[in-house]
């Protein structure tokens, strides 16, 4: 954690799974940015409040409905003109990063963003969830899979040159391939990577292909898996934390957190009905 002054924080690291992408979490009542630039391709969304920020003789407000995109190496500046707080989270794509989601998404390169505000609040959400699971660190398929469907978003909707990402024809031998290799990889699911390698398809076609003929992404396909293996645990009689690690998830919270989501009640909640 980086604090600027005692009216400033912000946290700035790394992600672990993929090389050359950072994030920041700032939260600012009086900072300025004097102009600079990113060897990078940098996302910014605002949770709280706004800030004024200039870029190519444009200024612009920074605000919870806008995302701000900024190609590498664009000089850009901001201050807090009459706002009094400036909650943001920050996305940088250096050069490995940029060229590891293009593979992902099977172009040839990224496109260039002829603007820099983008009113688009679904996007705003997709990048919000991408960088609080990025922060959370606990599941490297959900951080890839949210990776990959962001940046197609935001390529799609929004860069120069009409990029067009090609999806995967509807393929039931595909489909039924990937499904059997998860299952038998449960104990270890394979990563988006392996398993697109093993379909000879892109990630972003793997995900598409699973959401047109599952209803659920690869990565809300794996949890489903792991949910119907720790409902029979808890059945049986398993402690709630040993189902969950028995099953799949990172810890209780997280088993508790997927359950509740898909049935509406706590791990708790389930095993008193079983057990009445």
């Amino acid at each position: 954690m980086a604090r600027f002054d005692t009216k400033n924080v912000a946290r700035y690291w790394s992600n672990r799974h993929a090389p050359g992408l950072s994030m920041m979490h700032a939260d600012f009542q009086t900072q300025e940015f004097a102009p600079h630039r990113h060897e990078a391709i940098v996302v910014a969304v605002t949770e709280l409040g706004g800030t004024m920020i200039k870029s190519r003789g444009s200024v612009d407000q920074a605000n919870a409905s806008t995302l701000f995109v900024f190609n590498p190496s664009e000089p850009h500046e901001s201050w807090m003109g009459a706002s009094q707080h400036w909650r943001y989270r920050s996305i940088y794509l250096e050069q490995s990063a940029i060229e590891e989601v293009a593979r992902g998404l099977g172009i040839e390169s990224v496109p260039y963003f002829t603007r820099n505000p983008l009113n688009d609040e679904d996007l705003v959400l997709k990048f919000l969830a991408l960088h609080r699971s990025l922060e959370e660190g606990r599941d490297a398929l959900c951080d890839r899979e949210l990776l990959l469907v962001s940046f197609a978003a935001l390529f799609q909707r929004h860069g120069s040159g009409n990029v067009r990402i090609e999806s995967v024809p509807r393929d039931h031998v595909r489909i039924n391939m990937a499904i059997d290799y998860i299952h038998a990889m449960m104990a270890e699911p394979p990563s988006l990577g392996k398993l697109s390698a093993k379909l000879e398809i892109t990630q972003y076609q793997l995900i598409s292909l699973f959401k047109r003929m599952t209803g659920l992404t690869p990565h809300a396909y794996v949890t489903q898996l792991r949910l119907d293996t720790a409902r029979k645990h808890l059945a049986s009689g398993l402690p709630i934390g040993d189902a969950a690690i028995a099953s799949g998830f990172y810890d209780q919270s997280a088993l508790t957190r997927h359950f509740k989501r898909c049935y509406g009640v706590t791990p708790m909640q389930f095993v008193r009905a079983v057990r009445l």
